[in-house]
């Protein structure tokens, strides 16, 4: 699991959109002294394809795509392409590629023309990508650490935006996690209250409560943790977006955390405290729903899914 949490192999395919064309896998570059690769300038959204009795879907991919929009929008990158021709060229290059469940990777960056910290003068070069990437079942519930580093402070960039730069913060919290022997990284905001992980937004269940921290900790505003909140609310479990402290979760019947790589898992233990149960009863009811949503299974919830 710990090796499954760390890195995702890539597969090369055929093709990947580039500006609004299709080219061959190796012939997308960039130049070296593109500002996005220097300064960060970038905004990006990770997506799944599932299969499905209908054939392979996208996951929330207009969902997705807003959210880069708007990224894009705080950090006043200009995007060339709307929520439409981004959605579009999507579709084209998994048809192209041939694709099953896999991962795709939309990317805007400020490109190369101009160097320093204006971001006027360049351009922005837009991609998408896609590699094989069947779901692994987790051989073990996440063993979590409490970071060294904390989450970056929402008044120093602003944690709704999935922006490239910050996730240094992310990499060094990850990679201090696993050096340590865990599976994940769990970040706290400036005041000490709980944020996120790396790179999932994280819940807990007590007395048959679920409990996410807000955007106000540093957390993403996470399209995975919105479904998991959507579709507990469809179960009738009470739902609260709140700030949470590192000894609720130590307290907690229940953790797990959610993402688009992760799925929905279950967390054992944090800090080398046991929890009472993983999976718990709710997180195994959560992960059945989300599989029967992402499969096609249930019809409720259709319009999430965009067919390739």
């Amino acid at each position: 699991m710990a090796a499954r949490m760390a890195c995702m192999t890539m597969a090369e395919a055929s093709s990947i959109w580039f500006d609004g064309a299709l080219v061959p896998w190796r012939e997308a570059r960039v130049h070296v002294l593109s500002h996005g690769l220097h300064y960060g300038t970038g905004v990006l959204e990770g997506t799944r394809v599932f299969e499905t009795e209908d054939g392979p879907a996208v996951f929330r991919l207009e969902d997705h795509l807003r959210r880069l929009v708007r990224s894009a929008r705080m950090l006043r990158l200009p995007l060339p392409y709307g929520v439409g021709e981004l959605a579009a060229g999507t579709v084209e290059l998994l048809r192209a590629n041939g694709q099953g469940a896999c991962y795709v990777r939309h990317f805007a960056f400020l490109g190369y023309g101009t160097m320093g910290l204006d971001m006027r003068g360049a351009a922005t070069t837009t991609v998408i990508a896609s590699w094989e990437w069947p779901e692994q079942a987790a051989s073990h519930p996440l063993r979590l650490k409490t970071s060294s580093w904390r989450r970056t402070d929402p008044n120093c960039v602003p944690p709704a935006a999935k922006a490239t730069g910050p996730y240094l913060n992310s990499v060094l919290a990850r990679r201090e996690a696993t050096d340590a022997g865990y599976d994940e990284a769990l970040l706290l905001a400036a005041d000490g209250s709980v944020s996120e992980c790396s790179a999932e937004n994280v819940f807990a269940v007590r007395d048959g409560v679920l409990r996410t921290p807000p955007v106000a900790a540093g957390a993403l505003e996470g399209i995975t943790q919105d479904t998991v909140l959507a579709l507990a609310r469809g179960l009738g479990v009470e739902v609260r977006v709140e700030r949470l402290l590192r000894s609720d979760l130590y307290a907690a019947d229940e953790v797990f955390v959610c993402g688009t790589a992760a799925g929905i898992a279950p967390v054992g233990s944090l800090d080398d405290r046991e929890l009472p149960s993983a999976p718990g009863p709710l997180t195994k009811r959560l992960a059945d729903a989300y599989r029967a949503v992402v499969s096609g299974g249930d019809r409720r919830y259709g319009h999430w899914l965009t067919r390739v």
